[in-house]
């Protein structure tokens, strides 16, 4: 078959994303026509058909991009700062995020980029590109099994002070050793994550990020409705406002919850892949702060709430505490509801994290290979390989406050602040102004200041926590 293409320009990258099939004309020789198309053919047809991500699906993968555990940790975090300082830190980290992610966006443009590594290419060439895939890599291997370590607790049960909180499968069906963590979250891996895990591309997700969104807004509803009920009770009273400082070491304490907050807010290796889908790529900002201003305020009432309702016994992962009697009629249903609708929102979250994770190993192991998404047997291989770490890292690693200290204040801050900051002190195409450059220098030293504090902080912990014994 003779194919003479009509319509052969070339597509305009800053265009509206409706990739729209090129008028051909087509002439038939005595040649044999096979009746069925290849993969790469196959794969060519869907990107015709598909005409581009709308404004809501955007909104909806990049909301649950950020909406991850994160929000778990949030309510320990108040019981550090206090409510005041702990809601306005929440704002001020959500505010950066928003100048740091239009700052990438903005050199992306001139520089005709079409990936955080690119950029980073851009401005600092391979090196660059290197040392933010491994930094992605770390990311978001600790975010997944930070995860796995909350679907871990909710099903199966963790201790904390030598208080042992039941699971929900434990609760349900008694202790038996197929609902040990170990095995619970081996099936969850295989049947759940693994799936969702196989899907090429981020926009296929559109559905399973929207249900997320709305599972994460059933945690938060329930959790509004029983502290509520419990405060015009009389059974709770308002918690701190401001952080409980004794000595130094409470001094130093504050500064572990910036790597927390740091992983909270943490999306912008999804951000060009979005980008690149959406039907109208000029509305990206749009799609950033309506997604930051959304899970702000999520953040901010998960946060308020769960340290009302919990006061000084918040634990690093606030489900844990949903598994006792809360003073309320129907306790044991909204507890399981709660959990069950978190640990759910968890695994759908799981794929937005696991396709930037793929696409960066992939790019760090085989960078001059063919897309991933058009080999088969690589992209298997990777998965396989990442589900595996993973779901090992989450049996292994006791909590995941231990998890967000290291990826919050080493790979996230790197991710989130540091680099495009970086970028715009480059300036490798001459746009950056005065303000960007100031704005760029204090995200470099706040973020390198606090996230050494907290390093410095949990090190101490450690050794204290470790010398206590032999004392």
């Amino acid at each position: 078959m003779t194919i003479k293409a009509m319509n052969g320009h070339k597509k305009n990258k800053n265009s509206s994303r409706k990739w729209k099939k090129d008028a051909v004309s087509v002439e038939v020789s005595d040649e044999k026509v096979p009746l069925l198309l290849n993969n790469a053919e196959k794969s060519t047809t869907a990107d015709q058909e598909f005409s581009g991500a709308s404004f809501s699906g955007a909104v909806f993968n990049l909301s649950t991009t950020i909406i991850g555990a994160g929000i778990m940790a949030l309510p320990a975090t108040m019981n550090v700062l206090g409510l005041v300082l702990g809601i306005a830190l929440i704002v001020f980290v959500g505010v950066l995020t928003e100048f740091s992610v239009g700052m990438l966006l903005r050199f992306s443009k001139v520089g005709g980029s079409v990936s955080y590594g690119s950029v980073m290419g851009d401005a600092f060439g391979n090196v660059g590109r290197r040392i933010l895939e491994v930094c992605v890599v770390i990311n978001n291997i600790g975010v997944l099994i930070v995860y796995m370590i909350i679907i871990g607790d909710v099903l199966s049960g963790t201790s904390s002070n030598g208080i042992q909180h039941s699971g929900l499968v434990e609760g349900w069906f008694g202790e038996h050793w197929w609902n040990g963590r170990a095995i619970v979250l081996l099936v969850t891996t295989l049947v759940v994550l693994a799936p969702l895990a196989c899907f090429k591309r981020m926009d296929s997700l559109r559905y399973t990020s929207a249900l997320a969104v709305f599972l994460a807004f059933v945690f938060l509803v329930i959790t509004v409705y029983i502290a509520v009920f419990n405060l015009v009770k009389g059974t709770i009273g308002m918690p701190r406002l401001l952080p409980d400082i004794t000595d130094i070491n409470s001094i130093w304490r504050l500064f572990t919850v910036i790597p927390v907050l740091v992983t909270a807010y943490v999306c912008h290796f999804n951000v060009h892949s979005i980008e690149n889908e959406l039907e109208d790529s000029s509305r990206i900002r749009s799609v950033v702060q309506t997604s930051l201003a959304l899970c702000s305020i999520v953040y901010i009432m998960t946060s308020f709430f769960g340290f009302l309702l919990f006061g000084d016994s918040t634990l690093d992962d606030v489900l844990a505490n949903f598994d006792s009697n809360l003073g309320i009629p129907y306790s044991s249903l909204l507890n399981d509801t709660v959990r069950v609708s978190y640990v759910v929102h968890l695994m759908l979250v799981f794929p937005i994290i696991f396709h930037p994770l793929r696409l960066n190993l992939d790019g760090l192991l085989f960078p001059s290979s063919t897309p991933l998404v058009t080999d088969n047997y690589r992209f298997a291989l990777i998965t396989v390989g990442l589900l595996s770490v993973v779901c090992l890292g989450a049996n292994f690693i006791p909590s995941i406050w231990d998890a967000f200290q290291f990826t919050g204040a080493t790979a996230a801050v790197c991710i989130g602040f540091i680099f495009p900051a970086a970028i715009a002190l480059r300036d490798a195409h001459g746009i950056a102004t005065k303000k960007d450059k100031i704005l760029a220098v204090f995200m470099i030293g706040l973020a390198v200041f606090t996230n050494s504090m907290a390093i410095y902080s949990d090190a101490y912990a450690i050794f204290k926590r470790n010398a206590s014994p032999r004392e």
